[in-house]
Formats: C-alpha cells, structure tokens, sequence
C-alpha cells in the first residue's frame, strides 16, 4: 500500500505484497561495479542472475530471465553492490550458485503470455488437490506458480512427513500437459502466501515484507517476559509469531544489568519476595507478606543492587527509604485494583453458586405442583 507522499515498492503480481517503504532510493547507481541482479518472482521467491549484456536496469523493471528449462518474467529487486552483499549473505556456497542471465527486459508480447500463464494457476491448483485426495496422500498443495513461458509449474505443497508423489507427478503431468516440480514449504510460507490480518490489526509481516523466516523458540517470548499462553503467542500460521524476535535483542541487553538470580531480599519488615520484573523501565516488584500482606512493591533496579550488596554484609535496611513518592502512589493505586478486581471476581462466584442451588429447589416445586 503506498502513498503520494513516499516512495514504495510495490511492484509484481500483487500491489500489497512486499510493499515496503524503499529507504535505499537515493543511494548512487552502482550497476558498474557489479553484474549481479536480485529477481523476485510470485510471492516470496527470489533469485540471482547476471546481467551479462549490460543492459540498463533498475528496481521495479520486469525482465525476462533464462531457467532450466525455458524462461520466466520477473521483478528486478536490488542491483549492482547490494545485490552482491545479498548474495553473499544468503547463499551459504557461492561456488556451486548455478547462474543464469537476464535475456532483455519484458516486452508488451512477454508480459501477455505470463498473464496467461498466471491465470491458469487457480484452477489448476483446485484440480491437482482432487488429484492429490484421489490418491489419498497426506498432504495439500498450497499453491501453484507457472513460469513465464508457460511450459512449467512449481507445485507447493505441505506434508509432515515423507510423501512418494512419483504417480501423482505422472497424472499432473497428462492432465495439465507441462513439466512439473514438487516444492515443499512450512506453515510460515503458506501464511505467507495467503495472507491475512494479525492480532496487531495490521497486515502479516510474513505477506507483505518478511522473506526471511528464521525459527521462532519459546524462549524468546520467556526472555521478554510475556504470557506463556500459547494461543496468544501463536500466528496465523499456528506457529509462535514472528514478531517476537523483533525486540528480543533489546531486551537481553537491558537483562544485562539485572543481577543473575532475584533472590528474596532481606528487610526491616521482613523478606520481599520477588514476583514480576519491567525489563525495559528496569523496575523489580516485591511483596512483604509480614508487613504488608499482600501489597506490592515497585523498587528501581539501582535500589535493588543497594539491598543486595547490604545483605551481603548481614545489614537489613528499611525498605521505606527506597520507596520514592511516585511509586508510593503506584503502589496503592495497584493494590487497590487489584483488591477490587479480586472482590469483584469473588462476588461473582458467590452470586452464580447462589443461583445454580436455587434452581433445583425450585424444579421440585414445579414438579410437586404438577402432581
């Protein structure tokens, strides 16, 4: 989606996909220096060429490209030094990189036979699941890519395990009469594939920027001190979101100046037991069941380094005096919520206990009028 206003690269088969504010416009043209072209095709795909015939390109250009077999169309991405530092940074061996060049951008003639070829991927990808649950084989095919010449067709496919699909090749191959290949993809690329609306309100990173998709651990969401609710840290996709490693270094470097272990501290009024930490406000709560029942307490982190080297040396200071005014008044507006959350909470349990006894009561009156 782009405005007046910025400039957005929104090109390729679908104006909102990997439409991403292009904050490397004003860089100088380095085409000269190197030949290396980046291509992306349907969705997320993308691959590297080289532009042998020097021919002059820029972000957004279609070209046509040779592949093995025939050729494809596609969207020029990065050029010149960029798409090398891209190529470097994704291709784990360079020396086995099978290249191929970039025959002439798209002519009026290409594009008309990729649109055709394009058209023909929806029903084709209804036809090859009736063809995928005849044989009934655990997988589905999430989508379907024809090249630009029209004579081959990526089939994508998920599976959790091992699927022989050698005579369902066979029957793809009699009834579409192309040249087909089988690519397995994860939940992550089929979601971003279809698309969709995440909890944020906005569209999935994975549908409309992120091509990388780097795997997500649970430890993460633990590092940054979120719920551990699977429902809420789950995607679209069913796996944990993305977005949690966004921040994620953020957060480990401000852990850095928290003490390894947030051991009770010892106090005038007692021992303050810890139960919650603001990582980035770098603020601990304690409660002081002694003292103070359960009423929390909001101490600096600074302040708790205090305490704990005290402890060290056998002294118990009196926790008031680290008590800032501020947090005074956090602290009673907190408690008091959450006391009156908690009465809430338990007349609400009284009053339906109340009416689940009423109602056989008053059945058996019912009955006995009845008779």
């Amino acid at each position: 989606m782009g405005c007046s206003g910025c400039s957005m690269n929104t090109t390729g088969d679908r104006p909102e996909m990997l439409g991403t504010y292009d904050w490397l416009n004003d860089l100088p043209d380095t085409t000269h220096l190197s030949d290396i072209v980046e291509v992306r095709f349907k969705g997320t795909r993308k691959e590297f060429f080289r532009n042998e015939e020097g021919l002059p390109l820029k972000v957004g250009d279609l070209v046509v490209v040779a592949t093995t077999p025939g050729h494809d169309v596609g969207t020029v991405t990065l050029t010149g030094t960029l798409a090398e530092k891209q190529f470097a940074r994704k291709i784990r061996k360079p020396d086995r990189y099978q290249w191929n060049k970039i025959y002439r951008k798209a002519t009026t003639a290409d594009k008309e036979k990729s649109e055709i070829a394009r058209k023909r991927e929806y029903p084709v990808m209804v036809r090859a699941r009736q063809l995928a649950n005849e044989l009934n084989l655990d997988m589905k095919i999430g989508d379907v890519e024809f090249r630009g010449d029209n004579s081959k067709a990526i089939f994508y496919y998920l599976a959790e395990g091992r699927v022989d699909f050698r005579e369902l090749i066979r029957m793809y191959a009699r009834e579409f009469r192309i040249k087909v290949e089988m690519k397995q993809i994860g939940a992550r690329q089929e979601a971003g594939r279809i698309g969709g609306i995440g909890s944020c309100g906005r569209e999935l990173c994975c549908s409309t920027w992120r091509t990388d998709f780097d795997s997500v651990t649970s430890d993460a969401a633990h590092q940054q001190g979120l719920s551990p609710n699977a429902e809420k840290m789950a995607g679209k996709c069913g796996k944990l979101k993305c977005c949690l490693m966004y921040e994620l270094d953020t957060y480990l470097e401000a852990q850095e100046d928290f003490p390894n272990e947030l051991l009770a501290l010892e106090t005038e009024k007692g021992l303050a037991r810890h139960f919650k930490t603001e990582i980035l406000n770098k603020k601990i709560w304690y409660t002081l069941e002694e003292a103070y029942g359960t009423k929390p307490l909001v101490l600096d982190l600074e302040d708790v380094k205090k305490i704990i080297q005290l402890n060290k040396r056998g002294k118990r200071p009196p926790i008031e005096q680290y008590l800032t005014p501020e947090v005074k008044v956090e602290n009673k507006m907190s408690v008091g919520s959450v006391n009156e959350d908690f009465l809430e909470k338990q007349t609400t349990k009284k009053r339906r206990k109340k009416k689940f006894k009423k109602r056989p009561a008053q059945n058996k009156a019912k009955l006995n009028t009845k008779s």
